[in-house]
């Protein structure tokens, strides 16, 4: 087991006489919590989700375990850690999914990082793609039909147990990933319906390429009008501006935050209805929620999934403090032009010295 005292951290940053949630990240249970992973050649759909084969304590307490399936008795386990844990504990399988593939992953791809990150992600788009709050390209539709097939494989071979609950970024190639891998699947009876929440929170670490800056709800409920978005969920964009971009504890301060909602909900109180949560993010977002829980460092490929048990336990007896603060955003500055170099680092024309304000004020 990996702890993680990022909670405890919080308290520093919370309102006075607030709980507090120190998280963990569960280890033993998947092939991605071993160092020995390769993060960078694991495919997911070819390991049943990582799934390691082994017994578990809570096996002994099934008469039919013989019959039953890896996934059916991990999720016995599960349930029998919350049935067995403090009032203040909760166990969730936190089921991280990357969006597929965006066309500001296939810009980036074609201009290089450095130039893409000086330049050309500072702007909408060019003659032929538009990456602001890009959508999926085919490749990424594709990846994301992966996702929606091998789903349903599982839930017909071996019986997983499916989400009780759906958090989604509000970018758009977010939102097409988490409809193109749940919308249409036999869920078992009796399973939670595919109606995720738009949560603000978990949308990617927030730079100043416009690809980070998402569109306005009215738009996202014209795309998707059953589903919900959270409460306080604003019709602009309240973080990106262009100039400014989130540090890493910046950001692990959100994703925190994000985290202690889905598992005590806002009023703090331990969310023990649910044990399986789908979260349809970002690489960025999904490196920091790890980083939140203390599991080791796995980067995803577009469109790929990582499960997580994870432990929390509130301490206190009061709502869970808002955050008050969090660490200083950075400015980054850039080209007005294209870079005459950028292979291993971006060169502005010299008729171009780099700015901090925006190419573009909206996307």
């Amino acid at each position: 087991m990996k702890l993680s005292t990022f909670g405890s951290a919080l308290v520093g940053l919370a309102v006075a006489h607030a709980s507090t949630v120190e998280y963990s990240a569960v280890t033993g249970y998947f092939l991605q919590d071993e160092d020995s992973t390769d993060a960078s050649t694991f495919d997911y759909t070819a390991e049943n989700f990582g799934l390691i084969n082994r017994s578990y304590p809570a096996d002994q307490k099934l008469k039919n375990q013989a019959s039953l399936t890896q996934w059916e008795r991990f999720h016995h386990q599960v349930v029998k850690l919350n049935e067995e844990s403090a009032k203040n504990v909760e166990y969730k399988v936190l089921f991280l999914g990357r969006h597929g593939e965006g066309w500001h992953n296939a810009a980036e791809t074609y201009y290089g990082t450095p130039a893409w990150n000086c330049y050309w992600a500072e702007l909408n788009g060019n003659s032929t793609a538009t990456w602001a709050d890009a959508s999926l390209t085919e490749n990424g539709i594709q990846q994301a039909q992966k996702a929606h097939d091998f789903w349903a494989s599982q839930i017909k071979s071996q019986n997983i147990h499916t989400p009780d609950a759906y958090y989604v970024s509000p970018l758009t190639r977010a939102l097409q990933t988490a409809n193109y891998t749940f919308t249409n699947l036999a869920l078992p009876h009796g399973a939670t319906p595919f109606k995720p929440t738009v949560k603000e929170l978990f949308r990617e670490g927030i730079s100043i390429h416009t690809c980070d800056h998402r569109r306005n709800a009215s738009y996202i409920k014209s795309l998707f009008p059953a589903w919900r978005l959270e409460d306080g969920f604003v019709e602009n964009d309240p973080f990106w501006n262009g100039v400014e971009g989130e540090t890493s504890d910046a950001e692990d301060v959100r994703s925190a935050t994000a985290l202690n909602e889905v598992f005590f909900g806002k009023g703090g109180k331990v969310q023990h209805e649910g044990a399986f949560v789908s979260v349809t993010s970002h690489s960025g977002e999904i490196s920091s929620i790890l980083r939140v829980v203390g599991h080791r460092t796995f980067r995803l490929n577009t469109g790929a999934v990582i499960p997580v048990l994870v432990k929390a336990v509130k301490s206190g007896k009061g709502e869970i403090g808002s955050v008050t603060s969090s660490p200083s955003w950075t400015v980054s500055p850039h080209c007005t032009e294209p870079p005459v170099s950028s292979v291993t680092a971006c060169v502005c024309p010299s008729s171009a010295v780099p700015v901090t304000t925006p190419l573009v004020t909206g996307a």
